[in-house]
């Protein structure tokens, strides 16, 4: 896997600026999800806005004053950036399979093959950021097994943010034996998160 050296700088604008957008347009009247691409973009950006506020908002809490700091540290840079990725692409396909099951089930959606079309081609955007290939390849592979078992009748109402939460808990750059105290609490954290797009998916629906 290559290795990106980063920065606070470049944390802060790359990483972080779907996120503050996201916050500016809370205030913004919301344009209606009618199409895929439209879809495709949501699916997109909520994934990396659950993924950057979480992930970083649990780091900050558990490093507290020192959270900047560690950000000159290239080895803990690695590790996040790690982190990001991985979660990212479990919460890529996460929104993907309940956006479709949730379209099937309540918009009478039958072309759920377009979840597949639509993923690969939010990866293949990804490329341009610097996801690393092999987290590109293991996120399609991924994608493919759980398919293989994907009921799209009930995912949508079945607990179908759960994989992206374990795996914040399992890529945090936190060590072990803290993980283990804070399981509960980073776990209901992205739930929450998700909560909150899973509301705005709902209200902007117009297939």
């Amino acid at each position: 896997m290559a290795k990106y050296k980063l920065t606070w700088k470049d944390l802060s604008w790359n990483d972080f600026k779907i996120y503050l957008f996201a916050l500016f347009k809370a205030f913004v009247p919301k344009k209606k999800l009618t199409n895929l691409d439209e879809l495709e973009s949501f699916i997109q950006t909520k994934s990396a806005w659950v993924t950057q506020v979480t992930l970083y908002g649990y780091l900050k809490t558990r490093m507290g004053t020192r959270y900047v700091l560690h950000f000159e540290n290239d080895k803990f840079m690695g590790s996040v950036n790690l982190a990001k990725w991985n979660i990212y692409s479990v919460a890529l396909q996460d929104l993907t399979f309940f956006s479709f099951s949730y379209l099937k089930v309540n918009f009478n959606y039958q072309d759920t093959s377009k979840a597949k079309e639509v993923f690969l081609k939010i990866l293949d955007d990804e490329t341009t950021n610097k996801m690393p290939p092999m987290i590109i390849e293991e996120a399609k592979k991924n994608f493919d097994e759980r398919l293989e078992n994907l009921n799209w009748d009930n995912y949508y109402d079945n607990i179908p943010f759960n994989p992206s939460a374990l795996s914040l808990f399992k890529w945090a750059p936190i060590a072990d034996e803290l993980k283990e105290l804070d399981r509960k609490i980073v776990l209901n954290s992205m739930i929450l998160k998700w909560d909150v797009v899973k509301k705005e998916f709902k209200e902007r629906l117009k297939f």
